[in-house]
C-alpha cells in the first residue's frame, strides 16, 4: 500500500494494486481481505470462476462494510463465454457479477491478449 500512495503522490495519478483474495473457502477469502485492509490496500480482487458465485456474494459484504473496492477478475472466462455451441455471453456474466456485489469487472479490451469484439466490449463501459 505504501508504494501505491508514494506513486500517487509522485505522479498525481490514481494508482492501484489488486490484492488477490481468492481462496478455497469464504472464510479464507475474508481473512485475506482483512489482511489487505490492515495493509491499507484500497482494492481486493476475486476470481469468480475459481471461487464461484458464492464467493462473489460473501466477499462483497465484507468489502462494503470496510471501505474496500472489489475487483472481479475473469480468469478462465473463455470456458464459459467463448464456446461456439454453448455457454453464457460475458455481457450477461458481467451484469450478474455486478448485481452480486462486484464493484469493478475485468471485462477485457478490444486489442491484446484479452481482446473481444469491439462493439461488445464497449457495451460494458
Amino acid at each position: 500500500a505504501e508504494a501505491i500512495y508514494k506513486a500517487q503522490a509522485e505522479t498525481g495519478e490514481i494508482k492501484g494494486h489488486y490484492l488477490n483474495a481468492t481462496a478455497g473457502t469464504s472464510e479464507e477469502m475474508i481473512k485475506r481481505a482483512v489482511f489487505a485492509r490492515e495493509l491499507g490496500v484500497p482494492i481486493v480482487m476475486h476470481d469468480y470462476l475459481t471461487r464461484g458465485f458464492t464467493g462473489n456474494t460473501s466477499l462483497p459484504h465484507y468489502c462494503r462494510d470496510n471501505g474496500l473496492l472489489l475487483h472481479i477478475h475473469r480468469a478462465m472466462h473463455a470456458v464459459i463465454d467463448r464456446q461456439k455451441n454453448h455457454g453464457i455471453h460475458f455481457r450477461v456474466l458481467a451484469k450478474a457479477l455486478r448485481m452480486s456485489g462486484g464493484d469493478h469487472i475485468h471485462s477485457g479490451t478490444v486489442v491484446g491478449k484479452l481482446e473481444g469484439e469491439r462493439e461488445i466490449t464497449l457495451g460494458f463501459v
